[in-house]
């Protein structure tokens, strides 16, 4: 059962449907505390306003993954694995109120959403009381005072991690486990201010290419993987910017 509240979502809407009539599955991003910054604007950003997610609360990783749209395009591979969706039927859409937590399209137009408080006790819960739905654990969403709803299409050449990563996804083999293990040092380096802001996906998608100029690898075995991740991590080092 998946517990992230955009897996959470489409599992719901996926419920008692067929899925060979599945047309896409929208994955909404809230667009980060950056939404509609240019390049230029986020030369200087610091890890304090990196930290600042306008919607969700969460730990320094996950938020800096966020703003950089990393985190999005993770859960766009783990959409594709989780729901054995290609991922031409993935599309992600910003949604700054983060209400819609995903949404699921049908062959005939017909669209599945998900909407709910953002706090993730919501999805944990159902997770746990599933075929059941027990007793809401926060305050219910309330519609008449939700105002607007919005929507975008994600700034992918400023925010370049979320096309990283569906060409890693796209790619498959081990380029995912170089790509998450890249990311991971280039975040830790911005938040100890060793690195800049703009250079995380820089240096992801350094590490990337030189992996695919080495040539990716099928999968084979854990060992592999973790020493394409030793790899990764040490070749990351080399770009920290």
């Amino acid at each position: 059962m998946p517990i992230d509240s955009e897996h959470g979502a489409i599992y719901q809407c996926l419920l008692g449907e067929n899925e060979r009539e599945v047309a896409k599955l929208w994955v909404t991003a809230s667009g980060g505390p950056f939404r509609g910054r240019t390049r230029d604007d986020l030369r200087d950003i610091t890890p304090a306003q990196a930290l600042k997610h306008p919607t969700w609360h969460m730990g320094a990783k996950i938020s800096i993954d966020s703003s950089t749209l990393m985190n999005k395009g993770l859960e766009v591979i783990e959409a594709h694995h989780l729901f054995n969706m290609p991922y031409d039927k993935i599309e992600v859409v910003v949604q700054p109120q983060s209400a819609i937590h995903s949404m699921v399209e049908y062959a005939d137009g017909s669209v599945k959403a998900h909407l709910g408080t953002t706090d993730m006790r919501i999805p944990i819960q159902f997770a746990l009381s599933y075929p059941d739905r027990w007793e809401a654990p926060v305050a219910p969403l309330d519609f008449r005072t939700l105002g607007s709803l919005e929507f975008a299409a994600p700034d992918e050449k400023t925010f370049r991690c979320l096309a990283l990563a569906r060409h890693a996804g796209s790619v498959g083999g081990t380029l995912p486990c170089v790509m998450n293990a890249a990311n991971e040092i280039a975040v830790a380096a911005f938040l100890s201010e060793r690195g800049s802001y703009l250079g995380i996906a820089e240096c992801v998608e350094a590490v990337m290419s030189e992996h695919e100029l080495q040539g990716v690898q099928k999968v084979e075995s854990i060992e592999q993987l973790q020493a394409l991740d030793a790899w990764a991590r040490a070749e990351a080092e080399k770009h920290i910017r």
